[in-house]
């Protein structure tokens, strides 16, 4: 049984390379893997055989694993937890949706728990924090190890959704007096222990953000050269308080990798890379479809958030639409009469009604969408209003 569905996945991995170069054909075969993958490790498990269920996990990426364990019943995701090493738990758990993370933690020993968050990398720590009791939170804290409890406190020290709360404080710095092969030998040493060295920051004695030099430029220059020749001093950086949306546009807009964090001293304190940034996007993008809708849910999904606070929130457009609609009603009335002698007219009111819903239901997604990406400014929001109500009278005469 566990070579046949062995042979089953390979034969299926090698049917997904052969097409990588179609890209949408690609991202559709990846889905059948997970769910080949998910399928066959939920089998395995209900057979309770566990030996086969790690076998077909070996060459799975830690990220499949992750969203094959979610889609397992509850009882089955602790279980196939268990079942990967201890390097390769750490890497599967940052993964995870932050439920399935807190199912994990009500269910193992205490000390598993510590050794999981403790080898966590500090901004995704953070973000497993913020989904905790905060009960839960300190006790974690306490207990980590005295780094990492040093860099879970910091970022915690910033307010969610800016810069300084993103952010990871392992990155590696250079000296501008360092040779080329100093530099290079000081990667080597630190690399196991970083979030990126693709970019690699210079400072002063202070710690000051003097300039910024690629891995490229690096190993590309000479061997005796200084790093202060070799840096460029013009860097883009954002601030602790700066909101994460504009991160994520700094960094779409200047196709960074990875992007500085300095704090109100200028003082380098952490980067934020290209990953977390697209954790951020599609954050924003569920935010303004949400706020589309109206559906504002605040800080939490709106998934996780209490029903009486997803009513009283929705229930406020509903009334605006009650008393529009009532609105309605009170013209309708007065023209009865009308209606009366012309019954053919009554089978146009749902017709006006959806088409005027309709229309406002494009404005706001055209606006709501230029606020996100700021391609329209609140100082012309008079414009807008003006511009919309005019392609609402256009669209009106048309029909």
């Amino acid at each position: 049984m566990l070579n046949s569905l062995v042979r089953s996945k390979a034969r299926f991995k090698e049917g997904i390379l052969a097409r990588t170069h179609q890209s949408s054909s690609l991202i559709s075969s990846r889905q059948e893997l997970r769910d080949l993958i998910r399928s066959q490790l939920q089998a395995l498990l209900e057979q309770e055989n566990f030996q086969g269920a790690k076998t077909l996990l070996v060459p799975v990426k830690p990220v499949d694993i992750a969203e094959a364990i979610e889609g397992l019943p509850e009882t089955m995701q602790a279980i196939a937890f268990r079942l990967l090493s201890k390097d390769e738990a750490i890497e599967v758990y940052e993964y995870l949706d932050p439920s399935v993370q807190q199912i994990l933690l009500k269910t193992f020993k205490h000390q598993d728990v510590l050794d999981i968050v403790d080898k966590m990398s500090p901004d995704d720590r953070v973000r497993l924090f913020d989904e905790l009791p905060a009960k839960v939170v300190r006790r974690l804290i306490e207990q980590l190890s005295p780094i990492e409890r040093e860099a879970t406190t910091l970022l915690l020290g910033y307010k969610p959704g800016t810069a300084g709360r993103l952010m990871t404080p392992k990155y590696i710095s250079l000296k501008e007096n360092l040779t080329v092969t100093q530099a290079i030998e000081r990667i080597r040493t630190l690399a196991h222990t970083t979030e990126t060295i693709y970019y690699l920051y210079v400072i002063d004695a202070t710690r000051h953000l003097t300039g910024i030099l690629s891995l490229g430029n690096l190993v590309t220059a000479q061997p005796d050269e200084m790093v202060g020749e070799i840096m460029t001093r013009d860097v883009v950086f954002v601030n602790t308080d700066t909101d994460q949306e504009e991160v994520a546009r700094i960094i779409q807009h200047y196709d960074f990798l990875a992007v500085p964090v300095v704090d109100t001293e200028q003082l380098l304190v952490g980067i934020i890379t290209v990953d977390d940034v697209l954790d951020i996007l599609q954050e924003e993008a569920t935010e303004d479809i949400y706020t589309l809708g109206g559906l504002q849910t605040g800080e939490d999904s709106y998934f996780q958030t209490n029903l009486w606070t997803v009513a009283r929130r929705r229930v406020v457009w509903l009334l605006v639409l009650l008393i529009t609609n009532t609105a309605t009603a009170v013209v309708i009335q007065n023209q009865e009469d009308v209606l009366e002698k012309v019954v053919a007219l009554a089978a146009f009111i749902p017709l006006l009604i959806d088409t005027g819903g309709n229309v406002g239901a494009q404005s706001s997604t055209v606006v709501i969408r230029g606020l996100s990406t700021n391609e329209i400014l609140t100082s012309k929001a008079l414009r807008i209003i003006v511009r919309e109500a005019i392609a609402g009278i256009f669209l009106g005469l048309m029909f």
